[in-house]
């Protein structure tokens, strides 16, 4: 299944009238998809599709829109090999990787009914009566980290609630947002429900503008989450659900198996070659021995971690950034921390011209007063040391950021203390950060989110409830309010 360069609506593929683009293999620089961006005109098009499509979706029997999610599932599974392939070759995940993601895509089919059946089912105390209902068209904005996966967790519970959907995908991975709403199509969705638009930041900009959307949901960068929250800041009529990554921080205290610290904080830190939004991107330590001999394990392994790109054999644990843009960026906030006084552990370094391969990097900036509170989308740790655990909880919080924190340590009350202190929406214990689950709630706090967690709690953003007090028979009331003349004389015409 090749997917297709045009852009989707209405049930069918059309091309976009905007400017060629492509998007390349980031280990090799080799483009795998070249169509067009979609402009204003067609973004109308999709949004007005998506409105036709409204009522009637939205009417359909809930059993009959998880039908349909369920053949989608199906669609993933028999075609689960060609997507992760895919996923591969454009964001440059090892295959091992990708094929996590795929497996995700399918769970989430199951784990959206579940919970759209606990916390929106109708239901009711005394005459009052609670029921769900769909905001009508959404727009989702997917990002490249987890092209499938994360798009998938708007869509698939936009769609069960009711929703019609508009997808704009990142332009660095069209692909497989082709790929996976060819394979929504085949699935039976009806037209109209979902529709593509690929493009860049001027066609993220026109489908924000749009008047026919009732809400958006974004995960991306801080900087395009806070730009969508301006833009609606005078329409509260709009559900806006935002999720924009952070600067993580991961403490390691009083361990007494130093190997499972490392590997866990290599998990955590060098994932998807840095680039996840839960991501660690500043260790927090002791400044003593105990401190010292963990740092240096960890920077042994992390330099002996294998990266390559994703057909490789034997297969690595990292494969590239993005692109070499992204290399780039990563390695001039290295050189900006070293500038400052940061003191290099393990030099990032470039494995191939022109690509995304990077090896991963640890600095400690323990004496950099002035340290950028930044997401540093790559594989690049920062060591931060400290006296005293209190000192680690402060630091910890020490950012505009709150999507998640760590602590790896044997002592309970460490725990107890750094669980009710951490000011985020992850807090993990003896856990790596990259490891969240899709039966909890997935969001952060300040510059992080706006308090609209997905995964489990994505059912919540993607209807909006309707109190009604019902009757069954008109009566008068046992009792009337003071001031009322009586009403036993008034008879039925």
């Amino acid at each position: 299944m090749t997917p297709s360069p045009h852009a989707f609506i209405d049930g069918a593929w059309q091309p976009a009238g905007g400017p060629a683009f492509t998007s390349t293999d980031p280990s090799t620089g080799r483009a795998i998809w070249t169509g067009r961006a979609a402009t204003g005109d067609d973004i109308a098009r999709a949004t007005s599709a998506a409105r036709r499509a409204f009522p009637a979706w939205a009417r359909r029997p809930p059993a009959e829109r998880e039908a349909l999610l369920r053949a989608f599932a199906a669609q993933l599974e028999a075609h689960a090999d060609v997507l992760a392939a895919l996923i591969s070759r454009e964001v440059g995940k090892p295959r091992w990787e990708a094929a996590t993601e795929v497996r995700s895509m399918i769970a989430k089919i199951d784990i959206s009914i579940a919970a759209h059946r606990e916390r929106c089912g109708e239901f009711t105390g005394g005459p009052a009566v609670t029921r769900f209902r769909p905001h009508g068209v959404v727009a989702v904005f997917g990002p490249f980290n987890f092209p499938g996966h994360l798009p998938n967790g708007h869509i698939v519970p936009a769609l069960l609630a009711g929703n019609t959907v508009v997808f704009k995908p990142s332009e660095k991975a069209p692909a497989v947002a082709a790929l996976t709403v060819a394979l929504w199509e085949a699935a039976g969705l009806p037209p109209g429900c979902l529709n593509l638009v690929p493009g860049g930041r001027d066609t993220g900009i026109a489908l924000a503008a749009d008047p026919r959307l009732d809400g958006v949901f974004f995960t991306g960068s801080a900087a395009a989450g806070l730009a969508l929250h301006r833009h609606f800041a005078d329409r509260p009529d709009k559900i806006l659900a935002l999720e924009m990554g952070g600067n993580n921080p991961l403490v390691v205290w009083d361990v007494a198996d130093i190997a499972a610290a490392v590997v866990l904080t290599i998990q955590s830190a060098f994932l998807s070659a840095g680039q996840r939004c839960t991501c660690a991107r500043r260790l927090i330590i002791t400044d003593g021995p105990a401190g010292d001999r963990f740092l240096a394990a960890l920077t042994e392994a992390a330099g002996r971690i294998r990266v390559a790109g994703p057909e490789t054999t034997p297969e690595p644990f990292m494969g590239p950034v993005i692109d070499a843009e992204a290399a780039a960026s990563v390695l001039r906030a290295l050189a900006g921390l070293r500038d400052r006084g940061g003191r290099i552990l393990l030099e990032a370094r470039p494995l191939a011209p022109g690509t995304g391969l990077l090896s991963p990097g640890l600095i400690d900036v323990t004496g950099v007063s002035d340290r950028p509170d930044e997401e540093i989308f790559g594989p690049l740790l920062q060591v931060i040391r400290v006296g005293d655990f209190e000192a680690a909880v402060a630091e910890a919080n020490n950012t505009r950021y709150g999507l998640a924190a760590g602590l790896l340590s044997d002592d309970a009350a460490l725990w107890e203390r750094f669980r009710l202190e951490a000011r985020a929406g992850i807090v993990n214990w003896n856990q790596q950060l990259t490891g969240a689950s899709s039966a909890a709630p997935f969001g952060g706090i300040k510059l992080s989110g706006n308090h609209r967690p997905n995964a489990w709690f994505a059912a919540d953003y993607c209807s909006y409830p309707v109190a009604s007090i019902e009757r069954r028979r008109l009566s008068l009331p046992e009792t009337l309010p003071p001031g009322l003349p009586p009403f036993d004389h008034v008879h039925d015409a």
